[in-house]
């Protein structure tokens, strides 16, 4: 991977790292269903009036924009509502990057080296650790919608790959005009009319900040510049890199929430870090590229 690309991908880990912890600061007064469409409303409009449709079938589009607004970030969202801690949502999602290697292998051909295989193993083991030491805030059904979650983002890597789109940005903003609609919906059906009527009560200086980092740093730049990443590389090289959001998502726990690191997960992030320098930084890269659409 060229030297400017490993910084747009630890650049962009970083932010997504954090808004684990910004979007629960916008969870405290917006129902979970009702923020992640607000999300993806301001990531579409008014930007879909200036911006032109990318050249993919608009099959693709609506199929990443559900699957990445309604599949993926509502039931991140929801997870964290029901309990369970910005750092653990942010390694949960991880595991998006165990399915992402696994769809590389059976849809693309990728082969992965001996250096990830190794990597794979010391990421698990991290993951393992943090999750043994939770303190146990999150339920059951909150893990449950972290691990779906998890897979959904890596479909959404797929449909990268096979689409063969080229607009990066422009698919970003023409898919987020799918996920809207959905989600208030889902808002309706679930909670009825309370979370639209207490919006603008809802609305203050911490939500609207909260809500400007997701839409224009977490969806704008960070998945621009992470479908670039998958555009231009291997899904099976892409992927592991994910495994720093946890990292960065701890960090920012600490700094904007009061999270105090233990042991265990200071032990957990050495090893995480570890797994991508065995299984990235050294590590070979696989002898044939995927079989995707161009």
């Amino acid at each position: 991977m060229q030297k400017r690309h490993l910084i747009l991908a630890v650049l962009v880990t970083a932010l997504w790292g954090f808004n684990f912890p910004i979007t629960k600061l916008g969870l405290a007064n917006l129902d979970p269903l009702l923020l992640t469409g607000l999300r993806f409303t301001l990531a579409a409009l008014p930007w879909v009036f200036f911006i032109r449709r990318p050249q993919v079938a608009i099959g693709w589009l609506a199929a990443y924009g559900v699957i990445f607004g309604v599949a993926m970030w509502a039931l991140i969202n929801l997870g964290i509502k029901l309990g369970v801690a910005p750092g653990t949502a942010a390694l949960l999602i991880q595991f998006s990057a165990f399915f992402t290697l696994g769809w590389g292998v059976l849809l693309f051909g990728e082969r992965l080296s001996r250096g990830q295989v190794l990597g794979l193993v010391l990421a698990a083991l991290g993951l393992l650790c943090i999750l043994q030491g939770s303190p146990g805030q999150g339920t059951s059904l909150g893990y449950g919608l972290l691990l779906i979650s998890a897979l959904s983002w890596s479909l959404g890597n797929v449909i990268i790959k096979r689409s063969g789109v080229r607009e990066i940005f422009a698919f970003v903003v023409w898919s987020s005009l799918f996920a809207p609609l959905p989600l208030f919906a889902l808002t309706w059906l679930s909670q009825g009319s309370a979370p639209f009527v207490n919006l603008a009560r809802g609305l203050d200086q911490r939500t609207l900040w909260s809500l400007a980092f997701q839409v224009y740093g977490a969806t704008h730049f960070c998945y621009w510049g992470w479908n670039l990443l998958l555009r231009e590389y291997p899904v099976s090289r892409v992927a592991p890199l994910s495994l720093l959001i946890p990292v960065f998502g701890v960090l920012g726990s600490v700094l904007l929430l009061g999270h105090q690191v233990d042991a265990r997960e200071a032990l957990a992030m050495v090893l995480i870090l570890s797994a991508l320098a065995v299984g990235l930084i050294k590590g070979r890269r696989p002898p044939q590229e995927p079989c995707a659409t161009r």
